[in-house]
């Protein structure tokens, strides 16, 4: 025994840790990639601007201008991320040879990409997307006054989640169909009751059209504030955790749509107590839900334990959803969601049963040692062994976006 790998299982084994099944375990773990890190959240249907609580700043040259240009850059990250990967669509990245509006989406529009999906073994997440659109009126979608204004969004959430269902049956996997919308206001609002009985009316709208939960998982997405809608929020956490509850839908955590001091790993094991499924969108907020690239820091670290530790999983779903303009996206996107696979590898690598044993006991001074020592153990050795075995760039794999970036983004205008 001379390999580091080798060394390193010892090690591990000697904290009563199996580095072999946490390996065997953690390619297995769904990650879903978002598609829009690549091009700025613009999508393939007209928008020229985001709008509607959503920012993407810097001018890095290479984003991608269309649907081949966006595969081929995720076929970059693929090759550079190893696990199992699925890939989370938004509705705006429909391809169409026409223009299309977003209440007349069909899965007609998505068949490149199930097609692209399937080629790679992917499978695919879906959302709705209710921002960007001149049918944004006031800042308000599914929650808005005007009749005309939720009957629009309302056709085009149900049309995504047909889309979403026909996926899903074809994949042989649920797809994920998540909604989040921007309602709110700038300012302190005159009703704050008003705009969430309208909003629950439409998403029982929504929600009056039943599929098969083998071919579809519904989710919804709160969020404290965002641009433009500081003082309100129509689709808060409470609203959408009531929701959701009662009408057996899934609650979707994003750990950047809260305020810094609360924690979505405090909030996964206490919506495991209650739900069958928990959903994530894994970012990394920065004073507030800025979507900066995920790094590996306490809060992804905990998140990963609280799935690891719970073996739950399969009932966390755990998507991505970052996007920065600033650097190269491949990068960014790469980046990203390898941290996201070291902090399960390192959650798997933990030796839980006996930190559980020490708490239950009240040995809490025990506890706190242990958890300290185990943090020096030589993860990284496993963490090289996994990319071995996926067969997968290790730590010089930033030279693969350079000579990309060099050949093809470079080129792009």
């Amino acid at each position: 025994m001379n390999s580091m790998f080798d060394l390193a299982k010892q090690a591990f084994a000697n904290w009563g840790v199996d580095a072999e099944e946490a390996l065997a375990r953690v390619a297995k773990i769904p990650v879903s990639i978002h598609c829009w890190q690549g091009d700025d959240v613009h999508g393939f249907l007209g928008a020229k601007e985001l709008s509607g609580g959503i920012q993407t700043t810097g001018n890095y040259p290479g984003a991608a201008r269309n649907p081949k240009e966006l595969m081929a850059d995720f076929d970059v990250v693929l090759s550079l991320v190893p696990g199992t990967k699925r890939i989370n669509l938004h509705a705006i990245y429909a391809i169409s040879d026409t223009p299309v509006e977003l209440d007349k989406l069909e899965y007609r529009h998505f068949e490149k990409w199930v097609k692209y999906a399937k080629e790679r073994n992917l499978g695919i997440d879906f959302n709705p997307t209710l921002f960007s659109h001149p049918m944004v009126v006031d800042g308000l979608t599914l929650s808005s006054p005007k009749k005309e204004v939720r009957e629009f969004w309302i056709k085009h959430v149900k049309a995504c989640r047909a889309i979403a269902a026909k996926i899903g049956q074809i994949q042989g996997t649920p797809c994920l169909n998540n909604i989040w919308i921007p309602d709110g206001f700038k300012d302190v609002p005159a009703d704050r009751l008003g705009p969430r009985q309208r909003l629950k009316e439409s998403l029982d709208e929504i929600f009056s059209v039943k599929y098969p939960s083998e071919y579809i998982v519904d989710s919804v997405e709160s969020k404290v504030f965002g641009i433009g809608v500081e003082s309100y929020t129509v689709g808060s956490n409470e609203f959408y955790q009531n929701y959701a509850a009662k009408n057996g839908v899934c609650c979707l955590l994003d750990n950047g749509h809260y305020h810094p001091l609360e924690y979505v790993s405090d909030k996964i094991p206490a919506l495991l107590a209650f739900y069958d499924k928990v959903a994530l969108h894994v970012t990394r907020g920065v004073r507030w839900d800025s979507d900066h690239v995920v790094r590996l820091e306490d809060e992804i670290l905990e998140i990963a334990k609280e799935i690891v530790r719970n073996n739950a999983d399969n009932k966390v779903l755990i998507g991505l959803d970052y996007f920065d303009a600033s650097i190269n996206r491949v990068a960014a996107w790469t980046i990203g969601a390898r941290n996201m696979e070291k902090a399960l590898l390192f959650a798997l690598l933990q030796p839980h049963a006996q930190l559980k044993k020490l708490q239950d006991e009240g040995k809490f001074t025990e506890l706190l040692a242990m958890s300290e020592e185990i943090k020096t153990l030589p993860y990284g050795a496993v963490w090289d062994e996994y990319l071995s075995r996926q067969k997968v760039a290790g730590n010089d794999w930033f030279k693969t976006v350079q000579a990309y970036e060099k050949k093809i983004l470079a080129e792009r205008k």
